[in-house]
């Protein structure tokens, strides 16, 4: 197949940029054609902005390390054996890779070899708007109508859905996170069919790619609509059996995406995963360790979903302060929202003294600066008191005492107290 340009990406700067052109001309030194592939066309021509700027090029992959090393440029071997360099000029990166078809696959790896057909390359991707490819100046190869989908938010394997997923099984997943972020309904039949079909491959992928393409599942600006989808076609239940409450799920991104305006309020996956789940450690434990959380994400998730915290009521001042001490800014946030979408998710028409509650603890966090107990160890050995658990046990009251108080006793108010129990 012969293809001509059917279309032209509009000027973007990081087309234009002095690194993106030295790498190209280093590239094409010898003649050979080269163009941007994959998402940052895509996403220029959605007008998205524009991360990672992947690029490919008919020379086989030693060719390309010795072009871009003669023209001065760094090169890391990132994937070399499937074809990919990283190209590295003035701290900006480009995955260069060399075309290639897949001469077999087993649904998680495949065998390359390296080819000078475009269109046979863009063959074994996966979503036609990803299969898109453009000149340096602009000028759009579009093999697969990528273009058309993408304007009608039609999310479509490229050729047979089934056969695009028994080669890589991850483009299950892949295609949700793309229809979260890129899809209209309707969806494809065709692709619904096939993902329903082989769901149950997915847990032969790790937890670490599991964990990734959920995530951005997760921070879409509608999950709940995804998720929902991938439950209606047993997708869900491979990788998040635990997941139940879809309407706190749908509540919390609409706190995080439109309701509230605040700088530390955003799409976070990790809390919309927790609205998800259940109030309960142990199922957070279960997915940490299936989808191989960090330490941090882990505990934090764990937190989340054990809720120590209820915000439903109107607390005061003091103990808003003594929270926002003792758990911190972020933990307070975190436990507002996900209370907050917990009970608008069963009725959405709160008082408005209860929203100016939530809206109160969220507004405080945003402005909390972190309070140190005013007193140390040393404060306790100056009243007298010999070293050993005495002192730990002292001054553990005096800042019981002071958290009690909403953090607002001074230094000599402290001491004044400490004096006090040392008396008794």
């Amino acid at each position: 197949m012969t293809l001509v340009p059917t279309g032209k990406i509009a000027p973007q700067e990081w087309m234009a940029a002095p690194q993106t052109r030295a790498v190209f001309a280093a590239l094409t030194a010898a003649g050979a054609e080269v163009r941007f592939v994959g998402g940052c066309v895509r996403d220029a021509v959605s007008g998205r902005p524009v991360r990672d700027i992947d690029i490919a090029t008919p020379d086989p992959p030693e060719r390309v390390v010795e072009l871009l090393e003669k023209a001065g440029l760094r090169v890391v071997p990132t994937g070399i054996g499937h074809g990919t360099v990283t190209a590295i000029t003035d701290g900006r990166s480009f995955e260069v890779t060399s075309l290639r078809i897949d001469i077999e696959t087993d649904g998680r790896r495949a065998r390359v070899a390296f080819t000078d057909d475009w269109v046979a390359d863009a063959a074994r991707r996966d979503f036609t708007f990803n299969a898109l490819s453009s000149t340096l100046d602009g000028d759009i190869y579009d093999p697969f109508s990528g273009i058309d989908d993408l304007s009608r938010g039609f999310v479509r394997f490229v050729g047979n859905a089934g056969e695009r997923i028994e080669e890589d099984v991850l483009r299950l997943l892949r295609y949700f996170r793309f229809y979260a972020h890129y899809g209209r309904p309707p969806a494809d039949l065709d692709a619904l069919a096939a993902c329903r079909a082989l769901a149950s491959k997915l847990p032969e992928l790790s937890g670490e790619r599991v964990r990734a393409e959920m995530f951005r599942i997760l921070s879409a600006p509608e999950p709940a609509d995804v998720v929902l989808l991938m439950r209606g076609e047993r997708v869900l239940e491979h990788v998040l059996p635990e997941a139940v409450d879809v309407g706190r799920l749908r509540m919390m991104s609409w706190l995080e995406s439109r309701a509230l305006n605040m700088p530390s309020v955003g799409p976070d996956s990790l809390r919309r995963l927790a609205a998800l789940l259940p109030n309960d450690g142990a199922d957070a434990e279960k997915v940490a360790v299936r989808w191989r959380l960090s330490n941090a994400e882990a505990a934090r998730l764990k937190t989340l979903a054990e809720a120590p915290l209820d915000f439903t009521e109107s607390i005061g001042e003091d103990d808003m302060r003594r929270a926002l001490r003792t758990l911190g800014a972020d933990l307070v946030r975190d436990l507002t929202l996900l209370d907050w979408a917990r009970v608008v998710a069963v009725d959405p028409h709160q008082p408005r003294d209860k929203t100016k509650a939530w809206t109160a603890i969220l507004e405080a966090a945003e402005s909390w600066t972190s309070l140190d107990f005013p007193l140390k160890g040393r404060d306790v050995l100056a009243l007298g008191i010999a070293a050993g658990p005495e002192i730990g046990r002292l001054l553990g009251a005096a800042e019981a005492w002071w958290n009690d108080g909403g953090c607002r006793a001074d230094r000599d108010a402290c001491l004044a107290k400490l004096k006090d129990l040392a008396q008794r």
